[in-house]
């Protein structure tokens, strides 16, 4: 007996229900966010009140909503025709603000490619689809070929990111570069902690923090060059981490998020109130910049007895050189951090991180002490964010407690868990779009944060699992293409009772 599915008609009252209500929640957000503004007005500030403002940021919501809704109902053709032509007209129309403009043409033309998408994958028939979701979707396939091509990836990006101060050669470009690899460097750091071992660290830039006020206080007082204290930053972060991990080695979940966020907090408040060691909100400055591994300063007139960089080379002054050197610091920095993290993923210690990351009471009942991992995991940790605080030191060369607050753990966490938990390219990708693509649209400043909390949002609902989350453990019984890795044959045992088959 064939079974014919017969599609129902489209829910227009829940699609309807559900736009309305997104359109309530935009009016409460962008009543304060977005329509009022502060202007100045003989020299007193006046709010003021933009109703055009909100009403269009309230509409463009609803149809969004709008046509979400229908499009999984199945009227994807005229939902995508009517996106497509809402888009085009969008760039010509009278609007109130640039800002909503770019919302109406990204909308209409995310919905038009999302209502093509639909149709594509709709070819077929029921079988066809059943067998496409068979395979996964289109970004667990894609996800899959990243993970499979890795080395050849990583080998491009390399190569790219060894060749982008030469060709760039602009100031602005190569400080968010600078950036964008400090948070990559600390993504990769706290992705052992949270992609490898399954521990959510909501504290992480409490190592950040003791990395950069270690080489800040060994630079100033004690007069240590960078290349003496980038060592000693990461050995007492590492230390801080193997404090914090005795106290939490009992618990998990939530209880171990909130007391890592705790001492990230203890942390910072100490910062702040130990006014004669650390400055309190005065921070330290004059913290020395790093030399040319102790040859050459990158100033214009060295001291007695030392040299310039540009003396050495042959080269005219220009600051420039400083940042990249710099570019080319936290570069090496981050390489080696995942190089040494893929090395350690692939030993005994690894392998016992991921068994504790997908189940914690299997892992201890297989033998594996899980006190001892979780403290290597968090020294690890911990010494990685140690030395990017200490270039964070040296690349600012100013540091107070306002640049480790709980938004810089909270920023680096989510770079770990869009990227998805455990993949190193992952972090690489979150971390140019969360922290790379706000600098670069800073011109958009009032409605950066907004626009970055709604990708959010709609990356976790459409991707939970992260941008790439497909990974692999790290021992195989199988090879990638399915067959037995090479083991001695052995000739078939008989059946009990000395029956054969």
């Amino acid at each position: 007996m064939t079974t014919v599915l017969v599609p129902s008609r489209p829910d227009y009252r829940r699609v309807f229900n559900e736009a309305f209500m997104a359109g309530l929640v935009a009016l409460a957000l962008t009543v304060t966010m977005v329509g009022l503004h502060t202007v100045s007005v003989q020299s007193r500030l006046v709010i003021e009140f933009r109703p055009a403002d909100v009403a269009g940021a309230v509409a463009l919501v609803f149809l969004g909503r709008l046509g979400i809704g229908l499009i999984r109902e199945g009227l994807l053709i005229p939902v995508g025709s009517l996106a497509a032509a809402i888009a085009l007209v969008g760039l010509f129309i009278p609007m109130p603000s640039d800002v909503l403009r770019v919302i109406l043409v990204g909308g209409g033309a995310v919905l038009a490619i999302r209502s093509a998408w639909g149709l594509y994958d709709a070819r077929g028939g029921a079988a066809a689809a059943e067998a496409r979701a068979a395979k996964g979707t289109l970004m667990d396939r894609i996800s899959a070929g990243v993970q499979a091509y890795t080395p050849q990836i990583a080998l491009v990006a390399g190569i790219a990111a060894l060749a982008f101060p030469m060709i760039v050669q602009e100031r602005y470009w190569i400080d968010i570069a600078i950036l964008v690899l400090t948070y990559i460097m600390l993504g990769w750091g706290l992705n052992i902690v949270v992609g490898l071992a399954g521990l959510l660290d909501l504290g992480y830039v409490a190592f950040y923090a003791v990395g950069a006020y270690s080489y800040a206080l060994l630079s100033v007082h004690f007069g240590l060059s960078f290349w003496v204290c980038l060592p000693l930053a990461g050995v007492l972060a590492a230390l801080a981490g193997l404090i914090l991990g005795f106290p939490v080695l009992r618990l998990r979940g939530d209880y171990f998020a909130i007391v890592t966020l705790g001492f990230g907090e203890i942390i910072r408040i100490i910062l702040l109130n130990w006014y004669n060691v650390t400055g309190g909100p005065d921070g330290i400055n004059n913290i020395a910049r790093p030399s040319f591994f102790g040859i050459a300063e990158f100033t214009p007139a060295p001291a007695e007895g030392q040299v310039a960089f540009h003396e050495l080379f042959g080269l005219e002054f220009d600051g420039i050189h400083r940042v990249i050197f710099l570019y080319y610091l936290i570069l090496i920095l981050a390489i080696v951090v995942n190089i040494v993290s893929v090395r350690i993923r692939r030993l005994p210690i690894g392998r016992s991180w991921e068994a504790l990351r997908e189940d914690d009471i299997a892992c201890q009942s297989l033998g594996i002490n899980r006190r001892n991992i979780k403290l290597i995991a968090f020294t690890i940790s911990a010494a990685f964010g140690g030395f990017a605080g200490s270039f964070f030191a040296t690349r600012q060369g100013f540091i107070s407690p306002e640049s480790f607050t709980f938004l810089e753990s909270a920023i680096v966490l989510a770079i770990v868990v869009l990227g998805g938990m455990g993949s190193q390219l992952g972090i690489v990708l979150a971390a140019i779009l969360i922290i790379g693509l706000p600098e670069i649209f800073r011109e958009l400043e009032q409605y950066r944060m907004l626009v970055f909390g709604m990708a959010m949002v709609g990356i976790m609902t459409w991707r939970p699992r992260g941008l790439l989350a497909h990974r692999e453990p790290s021992v195989l019984l199988h090879g990638r293409k399915g067959r037995l890795r090479s083991l001695p044959d052995r000739p078939a045992r008989p059946a009990a009772g000395g029956l054969r088959s």
